[in-house]
């Protein structure tokens, strides 16, 4: 059984890379945007979330917040373009588990999730 992930990412060639590692270990399924992301992990029910931070419609930082409205517990990583300690902080204020910097470092990456 694999485990599924949730990539939120409105970036179609950040979307692929990020797909590309990930298929071969996990089944993936993407959100377009934060909505899209709080509906899916209700729906698909998702082992682990990968949050962009900067969507359409609705954020990854508002998505985060309305997801532990309901889920206290799957994991949720936040990746952004800005690394900014304010960001940081407040991804992990909002309830992340993990801040990754983009353009995503592979090993990084899966390192991170191993740990979930």
């Amino acid at each position: 059984q694999m485990k599924k992930i949730l990539i939120a990412e409105d970036n179609d060639s950040n979307y692929l890379l990020t797909s590309i590692i990930l298929k071969k270990q996990y089944e993936v399924c993407r959100a377009y945007n934060g909505a899209e992301a709080v509906a899916l992990v209700q729906e698909w029910q998702p082992d682990i979330i990968l949050m962009d931070w900067k969507m359409p419609i609705m954020t990854g930082l508002e998505a985060t917040m309305r997801i532990r409205e309901f889920n206290t517990t799957i994991p949720i990583i936040a990746l952004t373009a800005y690394a900014f300690t304010s960001d940081r902080q407040q991804a992990l204020e909002a309830g992340c588990n993990e801040f990754l910097t983009k353009p995503i470092n592979v090993k990084e990456l899966i390192n991170v999730l191993s740990n979930f």
